[in-house]
């Protein structure tokens, strides 16, 4: 349903932190998008380089993104940006690693004026390697710049 370049338009994050690249379906208040994990990505240079696998805060972060797109889609939302304020119980299954797509599917379950909360899943193959519920805030502007200046 979305592509980078019109995930770009909706998120501020640019590499090597943009770390969704594709919706696949957004309906209601539901997203799922999906991050196609390489060996390149930076963090592998340093995270486990003899046995790669993706850090956690990584794929709560990807997972965070795919949520982020949900308000995006909401009218009168799409000029806002939204920041993470909780993770409540988060839990890891299994790791992710280089050759992994990583598919999130997230459902708002809680939004009332600028705030809210998501649950997220991450699976790999169907399997479930993470999931947690995000707490977040809606802001109108950036620390620098305006969103004039983003692509």
């Amino acid at each position: 349903m979305l592509d980078i370049l019109e995930i770009q338009a909706r998120l501020p994050h640019r590499y090597p932190f943009l770390l969704v690249d594709r919706i696949l379906e957004a309906e209601g208040n539901r997203v799922v998008g999906i991050k196609n994990v390489t060996i390149n990505e930076p963090f592998f240079q340093g995270h486990f380089p003899q046995e790669p696998v993706m850090p956690g805060v990584l794929v709560l972060e990807a997972m965070g993104q795919v949520a982020s797109i949900i308000v995006s889609l909401q009218p009168g939302f799409e000029k806002m940006v939204a920041f993470l304020t909780s993770v409540e119980e988060a839990k890891f299954r299994r790791p992710v690693r280089p050759g992994d797509q990583l598919r999130t599917e997230a459902e708002l379950v809680k939004f009332r004026s600028r705030m809210g909360k998501i649950h997220a899943r991450g699976t790999v193959d169907g399997e479930l390697v993470a999931e947690a519920t995000l707490g977040f805030v809606l802001s109108r502007t950036l620390t620098k710049g305006t969103e004039e200046e983003r692509p």
